[in-house]
């Protein structure tokens, strides 16, 4: 009789194991380390230059770019001043345990408290992918409709925190955010979501205070 193995199972076992070891040495390295998920548009890295410029004066950044090709948004972040590397995946829809170990190798994160990895523009694939981070922040556009947690659930489903960017074109597009919250919930029922406008800065200032204190409470730890 014909033996069938799922081989994507054995894949996410061993990505598994992969980052529960690199969360175990980035704890004891006291490195906070941020996998920042989002569709392609919805304002990944304009929402990390507002962060950065808010939090570069407390901890030590690092950023690693994700990409499959490529450098214009690693070449935006270092003009931040902070440590910066582009990743390119070569192809991949998102980065897995191995090549986020591979990157923060790359990175050096000896003198860094706080890294950032800026996922590839996605909400399917990297969901799927423990990369070892503290926490799983995703962001989500006003233009790309509340209907989004309907069709994505694996994303809304793991992230911890969700930024819901481009509030300031709210009155243009047909979303219904008390539904939005509704269904995010559904699937999450912990999930701490931010309105915020990365393009003006509106809703920031708590998001980035809550921010401020997890990673503080992590670093103390």
């Amino acid at each position: 009789m014909i033996q069938v193995r799922d081989v994507r199972v054995r894949v996410l076992e061993d990505n598994d194991k992969i980052a529960q070891e690199l969360r175990k040495d980035l704890r004891t390295k006291k490195v906070f380390l941020v996998n920042l998920m989002a569709s392609p548009g919805a304002g990944k890295t304009t929402t990390l230059e507002r962060m950065i410029e808010a939090l570069k004066g407390e901890f030590h950044i690092g950023v690693m770019e994700a990409d499959t090709d490529s450098v214009v948004d690693a070449e935006r972040i270092e003009k931040t001043g902070v440590k910066t590397i582009q990743l390119h995946t070569g192809g991949s829809c998102h980065m897995d345990a191995s090549m986020t170990k591979e990157g923060l190798a790359e990175l050096g994160t000896d003198d860094l408290d706080l890294v950032f990895l800026e996922n590839v523009g996605n909400l399917v694939c990297p969901a799927e992918f423990d990369v070892g981070q503290a926490m799983r922040l995703m962001i989500l556009s006003v233009p790309e409709g509340d209907d989004k947690p309907l069709k994505y659930p694996l994303m809304f489903q793991v992230s911890d925190c969700l930024l819901l960017n481009k509030t300031d074109a709210m009155s243009v597009f047909d979303f219904d955010i008390d539904l939005f919250k509704e269904r995010v919930h559904t699937l999450n029922a912990g999930m701490k979501i931010y309105p915020v406008s990365a393009l003006n800065g509106d809703g920031f200032d708590r998001w980035i205070e809550d921010f401020r204190k997890v990673v503080r409470d992590y670093l103390s730890q």
